[in-house]
């Protein structure tokens, strides 16, 4: 794995990197040394309890407090409203993702001329860097007077809490989304964390189908792709089939097993938490 290392003579990106966090003092320093080829990095931190930041400011990086109230805007949609940015071009990376060098490079070079970016990120499982399988794609880097975070009916839903849930900022006018090439990678250092998250998201998620409070998003195909999965009856055993014979996870041996063994299991407990909102209370 190699992390972006900047090379000084090279001018910085005029982008505003955003990092929102909670407790991540075991990662925002990896995160954001390959973050150093962006002119201003922000790092808005609800609360932690240890070190991140400190260790962002040693970093060099903008810091700012965060306190939800409860309502709209959640986080990220509350980072464009209300931090002084430089730039209108906004680029969110989590404090387990790592911009690649390759992924440095082409933001570099983009004309900007959508309105936004799809960005891949490839999973780092336990350690073990995942060529095939499935791979995180989301609306990253895009212009903030151009696209923005929706309002969804999830306020009392359990699971999400202050972040914007599984979904992409939406088009404030019609405009060109774009896709990039190169890919960030998502660490995923401690599996039984993630397994404990995704417990919490896929309550949420099931809250979410219940109402049918999904927003729209950008991609037609998308919007059909997503619709036909979470009708699926047997989405679990679907979403490891597609990580793992579709995808080719295999190719990744034990790793792209374990991997796509537990998206499955993500997705069975969320069509678990459908049948128990749907079953009527005694």
């Amino acid at each position: 794995m190699r992390c972006a290392v900047r090379d000084k003579s090279v001018p910085k990106i005029p982008v505003s990197v955003i990092v929102v966090t909670r407790n991540e003092e075991a990662r925002i320093v990896r995160c954001l040394q390959a973050l150093q080829g962006f002119s201003e990095i922000w790092v808005v931190d609800s609360a932690s309890t240890d070190n991140t930041v400190a260790l962002a400011q040693k970093m060099n990086a903008k810091t700012r407090h965060f306190m939800w109230d409860g309502r709209y805007p959640k986080k990220r949609q509350w980072c464009l409203d209300h931090l002084p940015l430089a730039y209108d071009w906004v680029f969110f990376v989590d404090a387990d993702e790592i911009v690649t060098p390759d992924l440095l490079r082409e933001i570099a070079a983009l004309d900007y001329t959508a309105a936004g970016y799809f960005v891949r990120a490839r999973y780092v499982w336990a350690g073990r860097e995942l060529h095939h399988g499935l791979k995180n794609n989301k609306l990253a880097l895009f212009n903030r007077k151009r696209m923005a975070f929706p309002v969804v009916n999830d306020l009392d839903l359990p699971g999400m809490g202050e972040v914007e849930g599984h979904y992409q900022p939406v088009l404030k006018q019609a405009g060109k989304i774009g896709q990039l090439r190169s890919e960030m990678l998502h660490m995923i250092d401690d599996v039984k964390q993630w397994q404990t998250r995704h417990e919490r998201y896929a309550r949420w998620e099931a809250g979410m189908n219940a109402r049918s409070a999904w927003p729209t998003e950008n991609s037609i195909f998308r919007n059909l792709i997503k619709k036909i999965f979470r009708a699926l009856p047997m989405r679990g055993a679907a979403a490891f089939a597609h990580s793992y014979f579709i995808r080719g996870g295999w190719r990744d041996g034990r790793a792209g097993f374990d991997f796509a063994r537990a998206r499955g299991a993500y997705y069975s407990r969320i069509a678990a938490n459908d049948k128990a909102r749907a079953r009527p209370s005694v």
